[in-house]
């Protein structure tokens, strides 16, 4: 291709093995270094959660790493550590994702408008009910703003098929807390459906037709993988392999993607005020194919590549 990537790319293993003393503060050496790589920039970010889908992205020929500095090892938050020490100007994140919704397929490729935390729950003491005021709602510090799980909903008697009271009662979902650099300082702002830029949403979907990979060996999906552009994704640190949690998130929020990275990335940009998109291939139906099956075993790395390629194809359009 006739492009090269402007990039800062940070792994998913952020080690501490280069760093003989911390002492509490970040080593001159690594500031040094620091200051060099901002000499070129700014970048544009982009933030990887595992190995093998930063694999393909290295092995690709539209990446060209930096001869004196290739890599550059540090510990800790690496979305926060990026916006921090690197001269960036926006986010790109990428990577693979199960899959909520029933009309999209493994291998697809989507880009989500929204992304939401949703491992951040008011858990209801039994009895209470859906009109009953969490404790410490009044101070704003819980809400019932946003669509509640029932766990009676899925508590059958056998004798009768209907739904019965349930001690686990039910399950509020609750927006995150984020300070941005431009609000007052030490006033909170709750956040819970994350958008991503603008500019790159309209970007995104530009993209177009991308010849995607639909096999893995003599495995091959039904139809040739696609790009989608989808209204909503979400993220906790949960891994979802359940039909009914994967319809409920689905027919509640709307919801496509499923991971456990890409929110925690929207949240730390909106605290920045970075522009910030993700880009996510589904790898496995998130507990809606067979009992039997193990999806994201055998997809992944056809997901990791397919995700790849949309956002070699994005960063050319941008």
């Amino acid at each position: 291709m006739g492009y090269q990537m402007k990039l800062v790319l940070l792994g998913f293993l952020l080690l501490l093995s280069s760093i003989s003393t911390i002492d509490g503060a970040i080593p001159s050496s690594f500031m040094k270094k620091v200051r060099e790589v901002n000499k070129k920039g700014p970048y544009l970010g982009i933030v990887v959660p595992n190995s093998f889908e930063m694999s393909p992205l290295l092995q690709s020929s539209s990446f060209v790493a930096d001869e004196k500095l290739a890599y550059l090892d540090f510990a800790g938050i690496a979305t926060e550590l990026l916006l921090t020490l690197f001269r960036v100007k926006g986010v790109v994140h990428y990577g693979i994702a199960g899959n909520a919704n029933p009309q999209l397929q493994i291998g697809d490729v989507t880009i989500p408008q929204y992304w939401a935390h949703t491992g951040l729950w008011y858990w209801q003491r039994y009895g209470e009910g859906i009109n009953d005021a969490l404790t410490l709602e009044s101070s704003g510090d819980y809400t019932r703003s946003v669509g509640f799980l029932n766990y009676s909903d899925y508590t059958v008697d056998e004798t009768n098929g209907k739904s019965s009271a349930n001690l686990l009662n039910s399950v509020w979902y609750q927006p995150e807390e984020i300070f941005p650099v431009n609000g007052t300082p030490e006033v909170r702002q709750h956040a819970f459906w994350v958008p991503v830029n603008s500019h790159y949403f309209a970007i995104a979907k530009k993209i177009g037709n991308l010849t995607l990979e639909g096999c893995v060996n003599s495995t091959c999906l039904p139809r040739k993988p696609e790009v989608f552009i989808v209204e909503r994704g979400c993220s906790a640190n949960v891994f979802v392999d359940n039909a009914a949690y994967r319809q409920f998130l689905n027919t509640k929020f709307n919801v496509t993607p499923i991971d456990m990275e890409s929110a925690a990335v929207a949240l730390i940009s909106l605290q920045e005020g970075i522009p910030f998109i993700a880009i996510r291939g589904l790898s496995d139906l998130a507990g809606g194919g067979s009992a039997v099956s193990n999806e994201a075993g055998i997809f992944a790395s056809l997901a990791a590549q397919n995700s790849v390629d949309v956002v070699v194809r994005f960063i050319a359009l941008l």
